[in-house]
């Protein structure tokens, strides 16, 4: 059994930045495609950036392209998301998300799910 457990969530103000972790036990997870979701009360969960399995592609989107950037470190069976020029807007739960089957960076979720990371930006 895979799990996801995200970490580096917390309370920032407009324009500062934070860095998301994922770190997968259970499997090697970090050859497989991994992505961001997030999702902000009363709203669905969205995509926000996935990376490929080789590391070499990733895709965001259009609301946090050039603020954000999806990274691995496959030693470590980890993903990351740097978070910067943040903005109210982005206040959200934010999730890891990945799967076995998948290795483009393809915005779409897979079957695994970490827990969540709270991320609140005030103005």
């Amino acid at each position: 059994q895979v799990q996801l457990v995200e970490s580096g969530g917390g309370s920032v103000q407009a324009g500062g930045s934070l860095r998301l972790s994922c770190a997968a036990s259970g499997r090697t997870v970090s050859s497989n495609a991994m992505g961001w979701f997030r999702q902000a009360p009363g709203k669905e969960r969205e995509h926000v950036a996935t990376i490929s399995g080789t590391g070499s592609t990733t895709s965001y989107a259009d609301s946090v392209k050039g603020r954000f950037t999806i990274s691995k470190d496959k030693a470590k069976n980890t993903m990351y998301l740097q978070m910067s020029s943040l903005k109210p807007e982005d206040t959200a739960v934010y999730y890891c998300n990945a799967d076995p089957a998948y290795y483009s960076a393809t915005p779409r979720a897979g079957r695994w799910w970490g827990q969540g990371t709270q991320v609140t930006v005030s103005s």
